[in-house]
């Protein structure tokens, strides 16, 4: 099993957790608006280190974005292996030609 996957299994099983001693808990209870909130949020602290050419504060955001966007697609009842296939869909076009296609 992967850490992306334990990680998303983990979130999965938070989401009936006590948001008083679960971040992911607390994250699902404000809703999945909040959840893409946070995710968008992260992204753009992301963005910041990466111009900033600080490679381990980018490290950390990175971090960040992949555990906010697990928590984003599972409360919005999307599936990592469903992302993950979609990818692999994609893995044998060019972006060029994935792009014109959309």
């Amino acid at each position: 099993m992967s850490t992306l996957d334990r990680l998303f299994a983990t979130i999965e099983a938070r989401r009936g957790a006590d948001p008083e001693t679960s971040w992911t808990a607390r994250l699902f209870a404000k809703g999945p608006e909040k959840c893409a909130e946070k995710f968008g949020e992260e992204a753009v602290e992301a963005i910041i280190e990466a111009v900033r050419g600080d490679r381990e504060k980018l490290t950390g955001e990175a971090a960040d974005v992949l555990y906010h966007l697990l928590v984003m697609l599972a409360a919005h009842e999307v599936a990592l292996d469903d992302v993950l296939a979609e990818l692999d869909r994609r893995m044998d076009r060019s972006g060029i030609d994935e792009k014109a296609s959309r």
